[in-house]
């Protein structure tokens, strides 16, 4: 059976861009409307995912709670950790780090920021967590409330892109895409 999954990024955060990562930044004003209008449309769902970290999971329990859904939080569907990178922006890198900062922009998987969590290992965390909710929730269409980093890594393998181009995938804050997971675990983009 297939699992419909949903993913949404969570909205703009109160420290503003850069390299956010394991960093458990909360939502502005901006970003709880964000992510209020991006599931205004969508659904229904027999259950929403989320990452723990507050970004994510404080509008999770709202709208669970909203919708009287169950919520479960899971620590493998975080956002990669960037090490010495959290925090700061791609123009403060430029200045300390631009050699790192271009080897990571032109291939993810083949540079790990100082002290960071490899591409590698962060892509085998995730898809063993998507395997995990196939096999709890096939059959069943859930919402997946997460990072960029995770939703770039599920869309790019969805379609089929190859590892170089992983942080081209553009995810807006708040943005709203559909997939199906096959028994497989071969990824779809829905429509």
């Amino acid at each position: 059976m297939t699992l419909q999954l949903d993913l949404l990024r969570h909205g703009e955060t109160e420290q503003g861009g850069g390299l956010r990562g394991s960093l458990d930044d909360a939502l502005t004003d901006t970003g709880w409307a964000q992510m209020r209008a991006a599931v205004e449309q969508g659904g229904p769902w027999s259950r929403i995912v989320s990452s723990p970290l507050q970004r994510c999971a404080r509008f999770g329990a709202e709208l669970s709670r909203r919708l009287d859904v169950p919520l479960e939080l899971a620590p493998e569907l975080q956002e990669l950790h960037f090490g010495d990178w959290e925090g700061r922006s791609a123009a403060e890198l430029m200045l300390t780090d631009e050699r790192g900062l271009g080897l990571f922009w032109s291939d993810p998987y083949s540079f790990t920021p100082p002290r960071g969590e490899p591409v590698a290992d962060f892509a085998a965390r995730v898809l063993a967590g998507i395997e995990g909710l196939h096999q709890r929730y096939a059959g069943e269409r859930v919402l997946l409330i997460s990072h960029g980093g995770v939703m770039r890594l599920l869309l790019a393998r969805a379609r089929g892109l190859p590892r170089e181009q992983l942080l081209q995938v553009e995810v807006a804050h708040g943005a709203l895409f559909g997939l199906s997971v096959d028994a497989d675990g071969v990824l779809s983009e829905r429509g």
